[in-house]
């Protein structure tokens, strides 16, 4: 059965027209890394030890963890859909709204899943998730809120995709023994087709997700990417400084077309448009795709745009269909 996702700009263009679109539906960083040069071994040899390692070691800097606790994945996904199969099925927690791959591939491995608002609800859980900061209203919990969570539950996973501009809510540098905490290269260092997640836990629960990864998992394009693109400190914090500007920035734009903001993170925002469908379909008309989710009438989420080409596009259309925007709010 498909489950609801953003990226689904195929079916925008098939219902809106073709054309120059503006992707904003999926939160990826529309100001990627810039991929150069890939070596001839990356593409013609098997994945090596040694490049596995070089990848590890750079981002266990990056992540400030000890190489040992850190496993790298095909994409966060795989990792979401492989954890609940290390551990026989119980009673798990979700707090939801967020992220719908954590409790359908909990329930597609015969877990019970409660879904809870709140995480003074997860306490005596065998499985706990959450997403910090969360996908899509933008929560965050600080990493001695989580480490409290932890000693009431059997195991804890907090998905940390959209932390990378936020390291001061990460779990991993005080990481409990029965957390395991996952992180995407795609989202942040916007390449999300490499399709790279990791994840952070204890050495024995990293040894049986390797068994379950299985040889290979990650390709050898992938490895030389990443390692060099997590490896440049530089262009991440020019990264972060630009989003969270930028952020503010489309919050005020939205604002001035009567939206209410209900929250988000660097690399999105969600805000409450009163017709979703209405707004979003307006929008897609000018070839600028956004996410309304099935729980929300209301709820629209939109990525942050990648440079003043795309902030002009979208003044044009806020300017054309909410006549109380301005386009003084898009310079860059």
């Amino acid at each position: 059965m498909a489950r609801d996702h953003g990226g689904n700009i195929d079916w925008a263009m098939a219902t809106y027209g073709g054309g120059d679109w503006i992707d904003l539906s999926t939160g990826i960083n529309r100001r990627p890394w810039p991929v150069s040069g890939i070596s001839d071994a990356a593409w013609r040899s098997l994945p090596t030890h040694a490049a596995m390692q070089r990848l590890i070691g750079v981002a266990a800097a990056c992540y400030r963890c000890d190489p040992s606790r850190l496993l790298a994945v095909n994409g966060a996904s795989a990792a979401i859909q492989m954890i609940p199969r290390l551990f026989p099925p119980g009673r798990a927690a979700v707090l939801t709204p967020t992220y719908n791959e954590h409790a359908a591939s909990l329930r597609h491995a015969g877990w019970p899943v409660s879904e809870v608002s709140g995480i003074d609800q997860m306490e005596g859980f065998d499985l706990a998730v959450l997403v910090n900061p969360n996908n899509p209203d933008g929560r965050e919990w600080q990493a001695e809120t989580l480490a409290t969570l932890a000693t009431t539950v059997g195991h804890l996973v907090v998905d940390e995709s959209f932390a990378d501009p936020r390291p001061d809510l990460s779990l991993i540098p005080s990481l409990p023994r029965n957390a395991l905490v996952l992180r995407s290269f795609g989202k942040f260092w916007g390449l999300a087709g490499l399709r790279l997640g990791f994840v952070i836990a204890q050495p024995d629960l990293l040894a049986r997700l390797a068994e379950a990864a299985g040889p290979w998992a990650v390709n050898g394009p992938a490895l030389d990417i990443a390692t060099a693109a997590m490896a440049d400190r530089e262009w991440a914090e020019d990264a972060i400084g630009y989003h969270c500007e930028a952020s503010l920035r489309l919050d005020r734009f939205a604002m001035k077309a009567g939206w209410q903001v209900v929250g988000g993170t660097h690399l999105f925002r969600l805000y409450d448009v009163s017709d979703a469908q209405a707004a979003q379909t307006a929008l897609a008309r000018h070839h600028i795709w956004t996410r309304r989710f099935p729980y929300s009438k209301s709820w629209m989420r939109m990525g942050v745009p990648g440079n003043r080409q795309e902030w002009d596009r979208i003044a044009h259309a806020f300017k054309a269909v909410f006549p109380t925007a301005t386009d003084s709010m898009a310079r860059t």
